[in-house]
C-alpha cells in the first residue's frame, strides 16, 4: 500500500485547485510562474519581472537561497534577495516566490513571498517538510532527480499531514543515461501523477531540458500532457548569469513562447 493516504485520488476524487494569491494552480488555465534562476540584483530582477509580467507570467520566480553541488558556486544572496524581491513585488504587483532550504530559514522566507518552493535536492529533507507542513503558505514541491512517483507522493504527504493542504507538485524529471538532457521529464509521468492525485501538477521545462533551445518543445508537450502549470527561467542576459546560464531565455525568447503556448492550451481545452 502506498505511504500516502491524503495525497491520493482515494482521498478525494476532484483535483484540488490552490491558490497563489489570485492565481489558481488546477484550474481550467494553466499558470505560468517565470524569472530568473537567482536573484542577482534588484535591477536584473526588476527588468526580468517586467518583461513576463507583459507577457503574461501570473508569478515570479527567483531563488535568493541557492544549493550547489559545488561550494564554491554562487550561493544566493539570502536575506538581501528576499527584501529585492519584495521590493520588485511592490513595483510590478506581481506575486512571487522563491526557494527556501533549511526548516530554520521557512518563518523569515515566508514573510516575504507568496509561495514557498522546496528544490529537488530537499524533496526528502523531513524536517523541512514537516516546517512547511505547519505553515499555510502555499508549497510547490518538486521530485528529486531519481525519485519514483510515489516517493514524491510520499514526500507531499508529509506536507499535507502537518496540516498545510496548499501543495503543488512540480514535474522538473529525473536523471537518465542521456547526457545532453539535463533530467528529462518522463512521456506520460505528469499524467500519471494526475491520475495518482489530486494535487495539482506544474512542469519546469528550464531543469528537465537543461537547454533554452528544448524548452519551447517541453513546453508545449507538458500542457498537452495535462500540466496545470509550467515554471520557466528567464534572465535579461542569460550568457552573464550567476548559475543555469544554458537554461535560461531571455524576455524576448519568453514573450514568443507565451502565444505558443496559448494555442496548445485552447487546443486541450484551457486557458493560459
Amino acid at each position: 500500500m502506498p505511504g500516502f493516504k491524503l495525497v491520493g485520488r482515494e482521498a478525494r476524487q476532484k483535483g484540488t485547485v490552490v491558490k497563489v494569491g489570485n492565481t489558481e494552480f488546477g484550474s481550467n488555465k494553466v499558470a505560468i510562474i517565470a524569472g530568473p534562476c537567482a536573484i542577482e540584483s534588484e535591477e536584473q530582477l526588476l527588468e526580468t519581472a517586467l518583461a513576463v509580467k507583459e507577457a503574461g507570467a501570473a508569478v515570479l520566480r527567483g531563488s535568493a537561497y541557492k544549493p550547489r553541488s559545488s561550494p564554491y558556486s554562487f550561493q544566493g544572496l539570502e536575506e538581501e534577495g528576499l527584501k529585492i524581491m519584495a521590493k520588485v513585488k511592490k513595483k510590478t504587483g506581481l506575486l512571487v516566490e522563491t526557494e527556501v532550504i533549511d526548516a530554520r530559514d521557512v518563518a523569515l522566507v515566508s514573510k516575504y513571498v507568496d509561495a514557498l518552493r522546496i528544490g529537488a535536492r530537499n524533496m526528502q529533507n523531513f524536517s523541512l517538510l514537516r516546517e512547511v507542513g505547519k505553515s499555510q503558505k502555499p508549497v510547490i514541491l518538486k521530485n528529486g532527480i531519481s525519485s519514483t512517483l510515489d516517493e514524491f507522493l510520499c514526500s507531499a504527504e508529509y506536507i499535507l499531514a502537518g496540516g498545510n493542504k496548499n501543495v503543488i507538485l512540480c514535474n522538473r524529471g529525473i536523471r537518465t543515461t542521456e547526457p545532453e538532457l539535463r533530467f528529462p521529464v518522463l512521456s506520460g509521468s505528469t499524467a500519471l501523477l494526475k491520475q495518482k492525485t489530486h494535487l495539482p501538477v506544474i512542469v519546469d521545462p528550464s531543469h528537465s531540458t537543461g537547454n533554452s533551445s528544448l524548452i519551447v518543445a517541453a513546453s508545449r508537450a507538458a500542457i498537452a500532457e495535462g500540466a496545470d502549470g509550467l515554471i520557466i527561467e528567464v534572465h535579461p542576459s542569460p550568457e552573464k548569469a550567476l548559475s543555469d546560464k544554458r537554461q535560461q531565455l531571455t524576455p524576448g525568447q519568453f514573450k514568443s513562447l507565451m502565444p505558443e503556448l496559448e494555442r496548445v492550451a485552447k487546443a486541450v481545452g484551457r486557458g493560459l
